[in-house]
């Protein structure tokens, strides 16, 4: 059974920085701690991702996942699913959702629904989750603003 864990947090950088850096897969090994590898297995005729190949090691979880993605046509959503099942995870979707707040300054809403091939137990699992989406929301909050002051 898959959860939806929903955050945000507020990005000092315009729109459309905050999704180039989410748009810019290949780099993500240079911010995002547990991302090993991200390879671009398919591109949409615009220049987006459309497959993605993630090697994560996360300490307690490695996995090796392809998502394919979508997008708004002002890139103010994000959405990906999970293209087969992989070794830890049975389903995966979620999104970004970007807001310019109008004082160069975004809003970035990250919602995530997993359903795992191992259980695991409620309390545990909505631990892990808030830790995962906090850590991916820091980091990106780090990489565009460190870019943004470049």
């Amino acid at each position: 059974m898959a959860d939806t864990s929903t955050q945000s947090i507020r990005v000092h950088a315009p729109m459309a920085q905050v999704a180039a850096v989410i748009c810019d897969f290949p780099r993500y090994p240079e911010w995002a701690d547990a991302m090993k590898q991200v390879e671009v297995v398919s591109e949409y005729d615009d220049g987006y991702a459309e497959q993605v190949r993630f090697v994560i090691d996360a300490g307690v979880m490695a996995d090796d996942y392809t998502l394919e993605y979508s997008y708004a046509d002002d890139v103010s959503r994000i959405e990906w699913r999970l293209v087969a099942p992989s070794r830890t995870q049975r389903a995966q979707q979620g999104s970004y959702d970007l807001v310019d707040n109008g004082d160069a300054t975004t809003t970035v809403t990250y919602t995530l629904e997993v359903e795992l091939s191992v259980g695991m137990l409620g309390m545990f699992r909505r631990k892990a989750e808030k830790m995962i989406m906090d850590t991916a929301l820091k980091q990106l909050k780090r990489r565009v603003e460190s870019l943004a002051t470049a």
